[in-house]
């Protein structure tokens, strides 16, 4: 996941498959190995996490129905795509899967990339404030997946997203909603906030985008973060967090949480353990 960290002083040209900033190549093309364009940097993110998420849980792939159904039409047509702080590929796997599609995926967490499940994308060790000419306005379809609460900064970071997306592009932003849902596994997994409708906006509007369609989900699984919010009162290891507050548990508890996560409709307003909206440049 990208972080605040800088990396201007890294030179890609003497990088592991390191892509020379003073041309931009025609399409990046995937060996399976992580192209350095950055230094590696500590992030914002429990790696913990990462052994956790699969394709086949029950957050993630509900995540990935609601993208389809809100902006699954995006992607058979787009250019060139990107995930920005794709972790270890679980989107990317599941957009090659249900598109064949490549997605690039940039991420500053070594220990995330090393991991990653994508099997036809590149990947990236890639700090976004280092504005690599190369990437300069190339991509048509963006991703930003439970990334922008980490980010301490979230105005300069968005600048620097805003750099990579082509004129008329697409920004498909996921986000934890509802700051009342506050709680030590926000603390634990690196969140700085949890927003509402109301401040996605607001952080759109300062940084010239605006949201041209959203939806709150995870509805149905509004009980479960209340009663997470009131067990994890008062814990403090990290590992136990993160494992208590998202792990399933059991196959069998996992397709539970699975058919309850999909008893609502999509889009909706109302209300949601998350917010997923696409956004795009104002003006364009």
């Amino acid at each position: 996941m990208p972080s605040d960290c800088q990396s201007e002083n890294f030179d890609p040209s003497t990088a592991t498959n390191g892509i020379p900033p003073s041309r931009k190549p025609a399409k990046m093309k995937s060996n399976r190995a992580i192209t350095y364009l950055s230094s590696p940097c500590a992030v914002s993110m429990a790696d913990h996490w990462f052994a956790i998420a699969t394709v086949d849980h029950f957050w993630v792939r509900r995540r990935f129905e609601v993208l389809r159904r809100l902006a699954g039409s995006l992607i058979p047509d787009a250019g060139e795509m990107a995930e920005i702080g794709c972790g270890h590929g679980l989107l990317q796997r599941q957009i090659e899967e249900a598109y064949e599609r490549e997605v690039t995926g940039f991420d500053l967490n070594e220990f995330a990339l090393k991991q990653s499940l994508s099997r036809l994308s590149n990947v990236c060790c890639y700090d976004i404030h280092q504005q690599d000419p190369s990437l300069r306005e190339r991509f048509d379809l963006l991703f930003l997946f439970d990334v922008l609460e980490h980010m301490a900064d979230e105005d300069r970071f968005l600048r620097a997203l805003i750099f990579h997306l082509a004129p008329a592009g697409k920004l498909v932003v996921n986000v934890p909603a509802g700051s009342w849902a506050r709680s030590a596994y926000d603390e634990a997994a690196g969140h700085v906030r949890r927003y509402s409708i109301r401040s996605l906006q607001e952080a759109a509007a300062r940084n010239n985008l605006r949201i041209a369609k959203w939806t709150y989900w995870g509805l149905p699984l509004l009980p479960s973060l209340l009663f997470r919010k009131l067990w994890l009162l008062g814990k403090r290891d990290q590992d136990k967090v993160i494992s208590v507050g998202f792990s399933p548990r059991t196959k069998a508890l996992n397709r539970l949480l699975s058919w309850v996560s999909e008893c609502e409709s999509i889009p909706q307003r109302f209300l949601g353990t998350s917010i997923m909206a696409v956004l795009e440049v104002r003006g364009v």
